[in-house]
Order: C-alpha cells, then sequence, then structure tokens
C-alpha cells in the first residue's frame, strides 16, 4: 500500500520510516514536506536541508507542500490562540496539507513522522489524522513510531544531521529556554 509520509524533520524520519517499511509493508512510500510552523528562518532551513539528507539516504522520493519559510500563514492559522489551543491547530494545518496532497498523488493513506515524539500530543495527533482523512476521502495510517525515537538520536548523529531541540513553532522555542539561566544572563559564568 502507497503511503504518503509527513515529515517533520530528519531525525524523525530515520527512526519512523524504517517501522513504518516493517509494519505497513510501505515499500511504495512518498514523503511530504509541510512545515510552517517551524521558526525563526534559519531553523527552517537546518530542518529543511537534514530532512533532505535523510530522504536521499533512504532513497525516497518528496511532495513539497511548502519550500518556504511560513511564518505568516501559521500565525494566520493560528488567529490569534497562542495558547495551548495552538498545537491541535498545527496539527490540523500540516495533517490537512498532507490528506490533500496524497488524494491529489492518488496515495490511499498518510501518516506522520509526528507520531515518533514523545512530546507531543499522540492522542490528539490520531484524532487530527482521523478527521482530515474523513474530510479528504483518505485513510489515516496509524502507526506508533514512538519505540524509534531513541534510535533516530543514533541514526541522526550517524548521518550527521542536524537535531532540533524543540517542537519547531516560535512558542516551544520559547518554553524550551524560557528558563535557560545561560540566555537569561549571558555574562554569568561566561568570566565577562
Amino acid at each position: 500500500m502507497a503511503i504518503l509520509l509527513h515529515t517533520c524533520c530528519g531525525p524523525c524520519l530515520t527512526g519512523s520510516y524504517p517501522l513504518l517499511e516493517a509494519n505497513a509493508g510501505a515499500g511504495n512510500t512518498l514523503l511530504f514536506w509541510e512545515n510552517p510552523n517551524i521558526h525563526p528562518f534559519i531553523e527552517y532551513q537546518q530542518r529543511l536541508e537534514s530532512f533532505k539528507t535523510a530522504a536521499t539516504h533512504f532513497k525516497l522520493e518528496i511532495i513539497f507542500g511548502d519550500t518556504a519559510y511560513g511564518l505568516n500563514r501559521f500565525l494566520h492559522a493560528l488567529n490569534n490562540d497562542f495558547g495551548a489551543g495552538r498545537c491541535e491547530i498545527c496539527y490540523r494545518l500540516r495533517l490537512e496539507a498532507t490528506a490533500k496532497a496524497a488524494t491529489i498523488a492518488g496515495i490511499a493513506a498518510f501518516t506522520t513522522t509526528l507520531l515518533i515524539s514523545p512530546y507531543q500530543d499522540h492522542e490528539l495527533l490520531i484524532k487530527t489524522g482521523k478527521e482530515v482523512a474523513a474530510e479528504n476521502g483518505v485513510a489515516f495510517h496509524y502507526t506508533d513510531f514512538r519505540p524509534g525515537f531513541r534510535g533516530s538520536n543514533e541514526k541522526a548523529r550517524e548521518l550527521g544531521l542536524y537535531r532540533q531541540k524543540y517542537c519547531g513553532c516560535i512558542f516551544s522555542e520559547h518554553d524550551r529556554y524560557k528558563n535557560d539561566k545561560r540566555i537569561l544572563n549571558p555574562g554569568v559564568g561566561s568570566g565577562v
């Protein structure tokens, strides 16, 4: 069965794709890149390059939803909801684009590498995936990729992939670093 695999980054692809291939017999997997949530610009570029490197490693074809920094589109989709509801909006934005791309490409099912992360809302991802699948006449193929998380870090190091330190959006970047004393007080401990 052909599956369109929404991919958020190279490291997540390295842990998810082997499990998808083993569990679904997905010998006909295509990759989909749609991540307007990733910020700032340099972060977007680093993740995109990491993704391309991993895709080349696995010899997988890519369908691009976006290839440009999507800050305006992402913030517009949030409609001023910068709180806890932003993740659901972000999931829907990316998974809906994936479902539509699968429909256009004649691919019967899709899934996402977001399912590998222990930091993502797994149940919300499944719920959102099923909803957008039904709305677009395709299937959401669920595979629990979390067992591949630890190995994805090892494979990313082996391939020299950029490994991010936060989910991707500007808000998760803030949450990740807001209590980092080195950033808040850059002169502390540096002799400056």
